[in-house]
């Protein structure tokens, strides 16, 4: 690597998200350096001569102030996810880490930092699409630990800092496990999938791909600086549409089994209570409604533009599944598959 070559940091750099963002930086010419608490994972064998892998944790400033060393932009990805039902855990992450990460950030003198928010900040709004300016009344604690951490950002705003938020729909694509690999894996077998509501709620999804062209921009476009912008994609139908395309595409004989919404969510609310299921409130409690943001913010100041359709971004994903089907582990990120708890039951009735 030459000296010259452009460095940026990326928490949480082994992870889905970042693996993406690391071969879209590699793309430009720009080193990435990943930092995160897991080794590169062997599905990313091809680029591992091409970035700079460090061990360390968030909450370690002195670790992140070593990986900062020659850096001109972070994007801070790294966040305990909503499956992390401890509210320590994941404000240990999302709000002390992100705080640690900025201040050496500006001790440092980076140039931008691009934070990785959530639309799980608004909660569940009555008013649709959702803008930037909308009220942030989060559903669970990683919602509220993303409001947390947002209000940290401004705070070194302030300080001088330049800091672009980012607030992404749920986005998927390949590499993507988790809550989908429950989905896909339902699928794969013609059962039937278990719906709260009637589906004919709008939820906007985002392929990672568009979400990492997001993010490069949002780091890069000049005079875009303390913005907050949320990204999603731009088209999308109702939920029972876009999950029968997918079933049409994986050929496969599942059908949509809608259940009663407010029951549903009262039991899933219980199971997650008792750590018996793998979805947290942030699943349950916005799969039956209406949820979709304003995009037109990042289309006007980053000139972005979403390639792929909630269709599209889960038909992908799909297509990545079945092709590394039985090649990866459970855990709690969104590269594996999530243990199923009382799902697995609900499973041999489906």
């Amino acid at each position: 690597m030459a000296d010259s070559q452009a460095r940026w940091l990326v928490t949480g750099g082994t992870g889905f998200l970042g693996s993406h963002i690391a071969r879209r930086l590699i793309a430009d010419g720009i080193h990435p350096v990943l930092f995160d608490i897991a080794p590169l994972p062997p599905d990313d064998d091809d680029i591992k001569d091409q970035v700079t892998v460090i061990d360390g944790d968030v909450q370690d400033r002195e670790a992140i102030r070593a990986a900062l060393e020659g850096v001109s932009h972070v994007i801070h990805t790294a966040a305990a996810l909503p499956i992390q039902v401890s509210k320590k855990k994941i404000y240990a992450s999302n709000v002390r880490g992100t705080r640690y990460v900025l201040h050496e950030a500006l001790q440092a003198g980076v140039k931008r930092v691009v934070f990785i928010s959530s639309t799980a900040v608004y909660g569940v709004p009555k008013v649709h699409p959702i803008d930037e300016e909308s009220p942030m009344i989060p559903l669970g604690h990683y919602g509220s630990s993303k409001v947390e951490a947002e209000k940290i950002c401004h705070q070194y705003q302030q300080r001088g800092l330049e800091v672009n938020i980012i607030r992404p729909k749920t986005f998927l694509g390949t590499g993507r496990l988790g809550v989908f690999e429950i989905l896909f894996e339902w699928i794969a077998e013609g059962r039937r999938i278990p719906l709260l509501g009637n589906g004919e709620n709008h939820y906007q999804l985002l392929e990672v791909t568009d979400l990492v062209d997001g993010i490069v921009k949002a780091a890069t476009v000049e005079g875009v600086a303390n913005e907050t912008m949320n990204i999603g994609a731009d088209r999308y139908q109702t939920l029972n549409q876009d999950m029968q395309a997918l079933f049409d595409h994986a050929n496969s004989g599942s059908r949509l089994w809608h259940l009663p919404a407010r029951p549903g969510e009262f039991a899933l609310r219980g199971l997650e209570l008792a750590h018996l299921s793998p979805l947290a409130a942030w699943h349950y409690g916005t799969m039956w409604r209406d949820s979709y943001v304003e995009v037109d913010k990042a289309k006007r100041l980053l000139g972005w533009q979403p390639q792929y359709s909630n269709a599209e971004a889960l038909i992908r994903a799909w297509d990545w599944y079945v092709e590394n089907k039985g090649r990866y582990d459970t855990g709690v990120t969104h590269r594996v598959a999530w243990q199923k708890g009382a799902l697995a039951i609900m499973r041999r009735i489906a």
